[in-house]
Order: C-alpha cells, then structure tokens, then sequence
C-alpha cells in the first residue's frame, strides 16, 4: 500500500513536470487546429499523452527495480510496456501526419496480440472455450478498446474522467486479490500520471492528450482487464469500462446502419451529441466520472460474491445505469437537432 500511494504521487508529479517542461514544445510541432468536427474553439497544443505514458512507465520500472522482487511476471510487463511504446509512436505520427485505416489498424492489432500472448497459459477469460479461439476474442476484444478509448477522447477531460475510477478501481481490485502486484502498480501508475495530467486538460484544454497518448493507454487498459477477466472477474471487467464500449460500440453501429464511413472523423458520438445539444463539457464530464464511480462500485460488488443472482444483478444495473446516461446525451442532442 504504500509503495502504492508512492507510486501514484510520483507518477502525477513526473507526469506534471514532463508538461511543463513539453508544453512549448508540443505548441510549436504538434498543435491541434479546430475543423468542422473539433469540439475546441482554438488551436491547441496536442501530445500531452508522452508525458503520461513516460511517467507511468519510469515509475514502474523504478519500482520493479528498487522494491519488488524479480519473477515471471517481469517479462510479460516488459512485452506489455514495450507494446504500448510502439503504439505511443504510431500515434505520434499520426498527431502530426495522419496515417491511413488500415496500416493503422494492422499496427494496433501487432501491439493487442503482442500483449495478449504474453498473458500466462493459466489465465483464460472464457474457460469453456479452447485456449486459441480465447485468445482469438481477446486480441479483437483489446484492439476495440485501443480505439475506443482514442475515439472518446474527444472533450476536455473526458479521458480524465474514465481513466482515474477505472484504474482505482483496478489497483483496489488487485488488494482484493484480483490482480497480481505488477498489474497493481501498473494501474497505480497509470491512474496517477492522469492525474498529473489533469490540470492541464481542464476545460477550456492547454494540452491534449493525443493518439500518443489514448492508443497506449487503450492498450494498458486491455492487459489489466484480460488479467481481471481471466482471474474469474469476468463481470468485472466488463463493468468497468461499460460506457466507453456502450458510447463506441452503439456510435459504430449506427454509423453503419446509416451507410456513412466508419473511417471518417465525425461528431456523432453520444457525449458530442450532448455537447452539440447544450450541455457544457463539466455537465457531461461530471456525469461520466460520476457514472464509472458506481460502475466501479458494482464491479466490487461482483468480485465479492461468485452467485450467480449477484454477478446478473450488478450487471444489469450498470447495463440500466449507462443507458440512462446514453439516453440522456442522445435526448440532448436529440432536442438541438429540433
């Protein structure tokens, strides 16, 4: 525990000063100029996500050095680490020249199966199905969730309000028994370099967090949940990051059923709707952070008991829970459009 909360005021404060130190120069190599679909009014500096992904990663590495033990799980989190770098610089790129769909997506699919295939043999999400078609869910399961996180990544601090209780709830799970300790540390980390950059991302934004930044942050999120799911937390996982699936999931679908191109950039989103609708950014921020609160608190729930009445219930009310929230922002939009 306390090398934890050392981990995470680090992991802030290294993030903090990175920004700092960047700011000036992400203004002048990688600024983000507002077009029809942008949801900011001015050009804003983007990349903020290399100061997060370079803080969670030296204050891992420092703790797996000075404190803990070497074991097996050092290698995986080596593979896990080494992944997300590669994606930081893939989203690099496409900051500043934007890359095409499918060398893209060929790209992000290495990185997940990378990831994936690093997990231990014992750890299986879905222990009825063989270990190859598993994996196989996995791999497609992980690189939705690199692009979800990079596609709601689209207001001032939304990603601050998914990332910080999900992660909390991660590194609480993992002192439940839920996770392994490297896992522990890597959402403490994670969670903390967030919050480090936080400030800078408070609505109206300085920094943007980037595809530097939400592509390897995707990719994290995967590795922790696969390990979560694969722990026999299944429910869990999927609760904790409902709304980001919901929102991107049920936007891609739609977007399909309407004949539009899914490779184009678009404001059709739910959050977006809602902005477009009236809503300020801290009206729906609050509501998502709020959400993903009672979201982690029912995935507690389901880790405590292994009925199956309590694993059903806590599902369905997240399910209930964020389709209320859903309901809301489209209703939003729904009334501007009028």
């Amino acid at each position: 525990m306390a090398l934890s909360v050392a981990s995470l005021i680090a992991a802030a404060a290294i993030s903090f000063g990175l920004l700092l130190w960047l700011r000036s120069l992400l203004a002048r190599y990688a600024l983000a100029k507002p077009n029809a679909r942008s949801s900011h009014k001015e050009p804003t500096p983007q990349g903020g996500g290399i100061a997060v992904i370079a803080a969670a990663a030296l204050v891992v590495a420092a703790s797996e050095f000075l404190y803990l033990p070497r074991t097996d799980e050092s290698l995986p989190l080596v593979v896990v680490f080494v992944s997300a770098f590669g994606l930081a610089v893939v989203g690099a790129v496409d900051d500043v020249r934007p890359l095409q769909a499918i060398p893209r997506l060929v790209l992000q699919t290495a990185a997940v199966v990378a990831v994936i295939t690093a997990l231990p043999r014992d750890i299986q999400i879905m222990p009825t199905l063989p270990l190859w078609l598993d994996r196989t869910l996995a791999v497609i399961g992980g690189v939705w969730l690199v692009n979800a996180v990079n596609f709601m990544d689209g207001i001032d601090w939304m990603t601050v309000a998914e990332i910080v209780p999900v992660t909390a709830g991660l590194a609480l799970f993992g002192f439940m028994g839920a996770l392994p300790t490297d896992a522990i540390l890597v959402a403490v980390a994670l969670c903390g370099a967030v919050i480090g950059f936080a400030p800078f991302n408070r609505p109206v934004a300085k920094i943007f967090l980037g595809d530097v930044g939400s592509l390897p942050i995707g990719l994290l999120l995967a590795w922790l949940l696969a390990l979560l799911a694969g722990n026999g937390h299944l429910v869990a996982a999927i609760l904790l990051p409902l709304y980001y699936f919901a929102d991107a999931t049920i936007t891609l679908i739609r977007r399909l059923m309407n004949g539009e191109r899914i490779t184009q950039a678009h404001r059709s989103h739910f959050y977006q709707r809602a902005l477009d609708g009236g809503l300020s950014v801290f009206q729906i921020v609050g509501r998502v952070f709020a959400v993903n609160l009672v979201l982690a608190g029912l995935a507690a729930i389901s880790l405590s008991s292994n009925w199956a009445i309590v694993q059903s219930t806590t599902l369905a009310v997240g399910v209930i829970l964020v389709g209320a929230l859903l309901w809301t922002f489209d209703h939003a939009g729904s009334r501007a459009r009028r």
